[in-house]
């Protein structure tokens, strides 16, 4: 199957990577084959950070909503802008878990205290701002720890996965991934522990909530280098 064959319509994205067209495609290598490089799912012409959060978006999606991503095969071609708009994009990931993701499911958890806290934060698009919130991140995940010591990942969504790889993929100094790496553990059990006493039919409707404000997000990221400033999240 050549780029020029490819009928993104005649598709299915499936999961994990593929040894060529015939074994199936996951988003990433449906890219390479419209960009006409190398079967991969790493295609050189697609910021790194995006295409980690796709990569990483595909395989946790289910099968349903996981051909949502098709059209973004087209939208991500030349996104590879360079280290500048990377950690710009990094940022904005980042940003939207500590935010938008974190608190919301704080907030399924009875903790709205908390989660208004993480909402009201700064954007966070710079190391120091991260490190300067970190008083705030740690006291939302003693709160969620303490109202619940098990039952960490029924809280743990697709697009949580899925921003923080493009997050972590866009950390190229020791410096910042450990500033991401201390917000990461804060926010992460915060979120996993706030699951503590919901069943899944609780749990959907913030699933589904928070994969349409991840589109937004995926959006924002592809917007990079195309227009003068990235704007916060609101």
């Amino acid at each position: 199957m050549t780029a020029a064959k490819l009928d993104l319509e005649k598709v299915t994205l499936a999961k994990g990577g593929h040894s060529s067209p015939k074994q199936g495609m996951c988003i990433m290598e449906a890219v390479s084959l419209i960009a006409g490089e190398k079967w991969s799912d790493h295609p050189e012409c697609v910021s790194p950070a995006i295409g980690a959060f796709l990569r990483s978006w595909n395989d946790g999606l289910e099968d349903e909503p996981r051909q949502r991503l098709k059209p973004y095969a087209l939208k991500v071609l030349g996104t590879n802008t360079g280290p500048a708009d990377e950690e710009t994009r990094g940022f904005l990931a980042l940003d939207w878990l500590i935010r938008v993701n974190t608190p919301a499911w704080l907030e399924l958890a009875g903790l709205k205290d908390e989660a208004a806290e993480l909402r009201n934060l700064p954007a966070l698009t710079s190391t120091e701002i991260v490190v300067g919130v970190q008083a705030t991140l740690e006291k939302a995940r003693a709160s969620a720890r303490t109202r619940a010591a098990a039952a960490w990942a029924a809280a743990r969504d697709a697009a949580w996965d899925a921003a923080w790889a493009a997050a972590r993929d866009a950390a190229w100094d020791a410096a910042r991934a450990a500033a991401w790496d201390a917000a990461w553990d804060a926010a992460r059990d915060a979120a996993w522990a706030a699951a503590y006493n919901a069943a899944r039919s609780v749990l959907r409707p913030t699933e589904q909530q928070l994969t349409e404000s991840a589109f937004e997000l995926l959006d924002r990221m592809i917007a990079i280098g195309q227009k003068s400033e990235a704007q916060p999240v609101a």
